[in-house]
């Protein structure tokens, strides 16, 4: 077997509960991370996909207790994670705060982006699944920017991925998030409520802004500690477009620090070197036990440094 390729063997997978009613199309997708579309319906055309020992389609639902032939694939380097030995990317089980049979919350450390794909070859989900190949469903749950740092939600299970996306869309997920604002703030509490467009600038890059006919986007600032020419703030994220809270901060003239994209030409303090943006709390029912759960992350001790170390006014 050439070096330049990852064999994998023929695998029987029955079909679980959590799997039934999906096409087979999707479920191979899932199956085959990394394989292009176009080589999965190839293999459904070719008859090399089995269901209960007979030919498929790839519209055809699954139903619980189904038999699915995977066919042997080889997998070039491009699609293989050059992590999943495992070695590379067990660094990444330290930052998991918890886990249960439904769910996983990581504590993403900044500059790590939640998937691959833009020039970057691994994410958080693809660290996670190289390193705990027993997971045999792991799907990103809502998304944080690659310089945001705290609670990543991840399922473990469709149904759990399934109700929490309903909770998300129902706006019954609380988020709290902890950032420093530049500039001097003037009064209490503030409710920002700005639709918010998104546009491309160069290099594709995203960038909101408020402006007419953009999402509906509410986002709450209460500020806990009055610095030196900035505040730290506790934010509730009422609402989950794109950069808003960068963006929310930026329109009412306190941008978070070290925001190089809405920050344009505001000063830094210094020691900064990343953004000052955590996601410190996640709170929701959830959807294997029916309670209430709250999930913290702490603030990264170089923010903590940096806030003790500016004066107070």
């Amino acid at each position: 077997m050439s070096d330049k390729h990852v064999k994998h063997s023929a695998r029987l997978v029955t079909v679980d509960s959590e799997s039934a009613k999906r096409r087979v199309d999707n479920f191979l997708l899932s199956e085959l991370k990394g394989l292009p579309r176009s080589r999965i319906y190839s293999m459904i055309r070719k008859g090399e996909v089995r269901v209960n020992k007979g030919r498929t389609r790839a519209a055809y639902k699954l139903a619980e207790g189904d038999i699915v032939r995977i066919p042997p694939v080889s997998k070039s380097p491009v699609m293989t994670d050059k992590s999943s030995d495992g070695a590379k990317s067990d660094w990444i089980l330290r930052h998991i705060l918890h886990e249960d049979d439904c769910l996983l919350v990581l504590d993403k450390p900044s500059g790590l982006a939640v998937h691959g794909g833009s020039g970057i070859s691994l994410g958080a989900v693809e660290l996670l699944r190289a390193s705990r190949p027993d997971c045999h469903y792991l799907e990103l749950v809502h998304r944080l920017d690659r310089e945001t740092s705290g609670c990543l939600l991840l399922a473990k299970k469709r149904s759990a991925l399934r109700r929490m996306h309903e909770l998300f869309r129902e706006g019954k997920v609380e988020k709290v998030y902890q950032a420093l604002l530049l500039g001097e703030w003037q009064g209490g509490d503030r409710e920002v409520d700005l639709p918010l467009v998104v546009n491309n600038r160069k290099n594709a890059e995203r960038f909101v802004r408020p402006g007419n006919g953009g999402k509906a986007s509410l986002t709450r600032f209460y500020p806990e500690e009055y610095l030196d020419d900035a505040v730290l703030v506790r934010v509730e994220l009422l609402t989950g477009r794109t950069h808003q809270i960068r963006a929310h901060a930026a329109a009412i003239g306190h941008p978070v620090a070290g925001d190089e994209r809405y920050g344009e030409g505001t000063g830094i303090p210094v020691g900064l070197k990343r953004l000052f943006l955590h996601a410190g709390t996640l709170s929701f029912i959830h959807p294997g036990t029916g309670k209430r759960v709250r999930y913290t992350s702490p603030l990264d001790p170089a923010l903590q440094k940096l806030v003790t170390g500016l004066e107070r006014t």
